[in-house]
């Protein structure tokens, strides 16, 4: 089992800036992929941000120059640099991580953190 800890959601005005993290522990061989995923009240969850192990990243088009993400592999953990916040990326955050649990297998698991809050006043 795997859990993932997201933290630094907060408020924030519009052009402010925040910066989420998110820790992984547990039954961790490789984390393949490790990103951002927001939702709001009625709508679908949509990525916003991932990172595979080597570092290719992709990003929403809405989220491109303005969100960095990033990971550290050794420590499990993957970030989200969000710059010029704006009103429509207030949201429900989620980590999501996909994981191979032991070295002799290559099958991966999809898990996803609790959420972080991310308020943007305008």
């Amino acid at each position: 089992q795997v859990q993932l800890l997201e933290s630094g959601g907060g408020s924030v005005q519009a052009g402010g800036s925040l910066r989420l993290s998110c820790a992984a522990s547990g039954s961790i061989f490789r984390i393949n992929s490790m990103g951002w995923y927001r939702q709001t009240p009625g709508q679908q969850r949509e990525l916003v941000a991932r990172a595979t192990e080597t570092g290719v990243t992709n990003y929403a088009d809405s989220v491109k120059g303005r969100f960095t993400v990033s990971r550290d592999n050794a420590e499990n953990m993957v970030y989200l640099q969000m710059n010029s916040l704006q009103p429509d990326d207030a949201a429900v955050y989620y980590c999501n991580a996909e994981v191979r649990p032991n070295s002799w297998s290559r099958a991966a698991f999809n898990y996803w953190g609790q959420g972080t809050q991310v308020t943007v006043s305008s």
